[in-house]
């Protein structure tokens, strides 16, 4: 145990600010407004599925559209005004329309909340082990935003998955980490809720590193898998669990010795 939290802290000290890309987290870095950097947070963890360059790639284009300030392009999106800028952007599950409705969803959510850090904290309570409940409701009032004039497509359910139906919720527990944590890679902006209370976001390079780290003993990628990970982890730093992510994650995605 004691060999394992110390290569854990060395591989978080390694990946430091200057390690981070590729990664959708070096868009977030960009800005230095809350409002903005969670505006970006949304829209990159949104899309951080699928190969880093493609990722990249798509959230360039997408962040080149939303310019100098991200909350001042939601705030003022006007379906008909602004879906021009989309035509002939897709990506893998997400067809241009997905993506028009999503900023669609999240104008109205501004306008009605002013944030999306008061809508989750409508949710959330102290008391819980882990933001389980809390991303499920989360989930469900964006899908209901985003889909209030147009059915519920594939690609709109796959923006924002609930772990109540066993999902990893990988992207929202990204987000999460983002907006709660504080370092040099996570900005800390929604300082009401415990990093205790993060759950790690699980994709394929989490599961097998772990897996061969005996941080979990599921076979599929799950919310499951990723409590478990992240109760193990807790072992490790009770109060932070989720800081090694970002070192782990970037081990396997570029096929490095842990």
């Amino acid at each position: 145990m004691k060999n394992l939290k110390a290569k854990l802290e060395y591989h978080y000290k390694a990946f430091d600010k200057s390690t981070i890309s590729p990664d959708p987290l070096e868009f977030l870095h960009k800005y230095k407004y809350p409002d903005d950097i969670e505006v970006s947070g949304v829209i990159s963890s949104t899309f951080a599925f699928g190969n880093v360059k493609q990722i990249i790639k798509i959230l360039d284009i997408l962040h080149g559209i939303m310019g100098e300030s991200p909350a001042d392009f939601i705030n003022n999106f006007d379906v008909k005004k602004h879906s021009k800028y989309f035509e002939g952007i897709k990506y893998r599950f997400f067809s241009t329309s997905d993506i028009i409705y999503l900023f669609s969803g999240l104008q109205k959510i501004y306008s009605a909340y002013g944030s999306l850090k008061y809508l989750f904290l409508l949710y959330h309570s102290a008391e819980d082990k882990n933001l389980k409940e809390s991303i499920s409701r989360f989930s469900e009032n964006l899908l209901d935003r985003i889909s209030e004039k147009t059915e519920l497509t594939h690609g709109i359910k796959f923006m924002f998955p609930n772990p109540m139906a066993g999902s990893a919720a990988k992207r929202i527990n990204l987000f999460l980490r983002w907006m709660v944590r504080e370092d040099e890679l996570d900005f800390g902006i929604w300082n009401e809720i415990d990093p205790s209370q993060l759950v790690i976001p699980v994709d394929t390079h989490i599961a097998r590193i772990c897996t061969e780290l005996k941080l979990t003993t599921k076979k599929n990628v799950s919310w499951n898998m990723a409590e478990e990970i992240t109760e193990n982890l807790k072992k490790y730093c009770k109060t932070d669990p989720v800081k090694y992510d970002f070192a782990i994650c970037h081990i396997g995605m570029r096929k490095l010795k842990f």
